[in-house]
């Protein structure tokens, strides 16, 4: 019986709708390469609050209060792409960020979903920070 390999934080996994699913770690190995732009789709109050990529892109995918669509995503997320470099997009957990990636790419676009998000996932006692995650995992970050 063959047993697949274990994926590693360098390899992009399949994904239905978008370019794939990244680690981390390469999100920001393609960033410091230049290969692509990094674009947080938190709310400003998620960034200004929790933390921030230094650098990155803020573009809401949905916004605070009440967290509606962000009716200047499309235009915005076009303007970031102009260049013509990958996009990896991070939110809290990784699931803002694959409907952000799959609408990235209806608009012809490469995107891909920064898997765990800035703060990852919960723990056992609903904590966020601890179980993976862009600060868990030791990138580049900054508080307000």
């Amino acid at each position: 019986m063959n047993t697949p390999p274990n994926p590693s934080e360098f390899d992009v996994q399949p994904a239905s709708g978008y370019a794939g699913d990244i680690s981390p770690q390469l999100a920001w190995a393609w960033v410091q390469s230049g290969e692509a732009e990094l674009v947080d789709v938190r709310t400003d109050a998620e960034r200004a609050w929790v933390g921030f990529v230094p650098g990155a892109h803020a573009l809401a995918w949905k916004q605070w209060p009440g967290m509606a669509m962000n009716p200047e995503f499309d235009a915005g997320i076009q303007s970031v792409a102009a260049g013509g470099k990958k996009l990896v997009l991070l939110c809290r957990s990784g699931v803002r960020s694959i409907a952000a990636a799959q609408r990235a790419t209806e608009l012809g676009l490469q995107a891909y979903n920064i898997l765990e998000g800035f703060e990852g996932d919960p723990d056992g006692d609903a904590h966020r920070g601890l179980k993976g995650g862009w600060r868990f995992r030791g990138l580049p970050w900054q508080q307000s």
